[in-house]
């Protein structure tokens, strides 16, 4: 099956992969699809890792409707029509990727998996789909756009115009092309789930925290100990153009000041300055939508921060078909937030999306199959992608229409 991802090669941006790629290939041998990597994660990170991971903000209200707004709607697919030649290459931005996905940014993902920002890039190029590096990641930009030249960055952003510019600047000058700006993340929300599970940035040294690492070795010397052997306490790097604070302190803290001051006039003179695609991540309504697509927006992405910012904000799956009626075609409409199986991704795609974006699952695989296992989660969605649309009776993304969609009550 040529459209499916298999070919995907581990690289030596992830030599533990390639040294015990037969260990490793054992170890997930019985994952079946993304879901299945959420267990071994969860036994494999210390505890305040995988919460940090699994959690959302306060009640988790927003991140279980993710998950159940796609239960909500189900198929209703076309029969006899010759789907065999079909395939689920998808372009944007004027370059063609092999599948309509792609991951999400996420942050300090060097502490899951040995070097994980690169580990995610290089498997994601391998696949010929895009990944968007998190500004709140702890390998410099730099390293990850040189093992992996066709990722995008994502900034969060202060409301000052020096320090945006100076990482414009910075960001401009190691070659990434496409910038995502998320725009929901004006103050620090309540994770009570953080602090329940022990977890902080910095991260401060404790009795407890130090139990969490003796009781997961595998975690403490495939991931910690090569990391500090190697290139010492990592840093915050790219918050802004100099190098932010270290993962591991007890009494440093990070700089998230004048988040709250951001607004369209930062956006407006970012469009001006930043000559590559412009991507609005975080934007929920629809005149907040055509708004930033007046800007020069190339694209925007809908999302409600994997239900890490507001509680009880809706799914993006509730809010897309408007968003997209919305902006019509001036701008690249995307969404994220929920997705786990094929199917999640067609829903996605026939009630408008141009492109989706899934985070979580690809961290659990970085971080108990590394490069291999990302490689192995990108090839398990895009066949069930694959198997889908021949079920569907699609066999171009183009094909699909919005009445093979219905809603209906999900099961209790």
């Amino acid at each position: 099956m040529a459209e499916t991802l298999a070919s995907a090669k581990v690289t030596s941006h992830d030599k533990s992969s390639v040294g015990a790629s037969r260990s490793v290939r054992r170890r997930l041998s019985k994952v079946l699809c993304l879901d299945d990597f959420e267990p071994m994660a969860e036994s494999y990170l210390p505890r305040p890792l995988f919460g940090y991971i699994a959690g959302a903000s306060e009640t988790n209200l927003s991140l279980t409707d993710n998950a159940k707004s796609f239960a909500e709607f189900g198929f209703r697919p076309r029969v006899l029509l010759d789907v065999s030649a079909r395939h689920q290459r998808t372009s944007l931005f004027g370059q063609t990727f092999a599948a309509p996905f792609g991951i999400a940014p996420m942050g300090i993902s060097a502490m899951m998996s040995y070097r994980g920002d690169v580990v995610l890039a290089a498997a994601a190029q391998s696949a010929n789909i895009p990944m968007i590096m998190s500004g709140s990641s702890l390998i410099p930009l730099e390293d990850v756009a040189k093992a992996a030249p066709a990722s995008w960055f994502q900034a969060y952003l202060p409301g000052e115009w020096p320090r945006i510019e100076a990482l414009l600047d910075r960001v401009e000058a190691a070659g990434f092309k496409t910038l995502v700006i998320t725009v929901d993340v004006a103050t620090l929300p309540s994770r009570e789930n953080n602090v329940r599970n022990g977890f902080s940035t910095p991260l401060r040294p404790t009795l407890a925290l130090l139990w969490q690492g003796l009781t997961h070795p595998s975690w403490s010397i495939r991931t910690l100990a090569r990391t500090l052997l190697n290139h010492g306490v990592p840093h915050f790097e790219n918050s802004f153009a100099t190098r932010g604070a270290p993962i591991i302190s007890r009494n440093v803290s990070r700089d998230f000041s004048k988040r709250d001051h951001l607004d369209w006039s930062h956006l407006e003179k970012i469009r001006r300055r930043w000559n590559g695609n412009l991507v609005v991540k975080g934007v929920m309504r629809p005149e907040d939508a055509v708004r930033a697509a007046s800007i020069g927006a190339d694209g925007i992405i809908i999302s409600n921060h994997g239900g890490r910012q507001l509680d009880g904000t809706v799914a993006p799956l509730r809010v897309l078909p408007g968003i997209v009626s919305a902006v019509g075609s001036t701008t690249t409409v995307m969404v994220d937030g929920g997705i786990r199986r094929g199917t999640d991704v067609l829903k996605a795609l026939i009630l408008g999306a141009k492109f989706v974006f899934i985070g979580r699952p690809f961290l659990y695989a970085a971080s108990v199959g590394g490069q291999f296992g990302v490689a192995k989660a990108i090839d398990l969605l895009s066949k069930e992608i694959h198997q889908n649309m021949a079920l569907l009776g699609v066999s171009h993304l183009d094909d699909l229409q919005s009445d093979m969609l219905t809603r209906f009550a999900a099961a209790n």
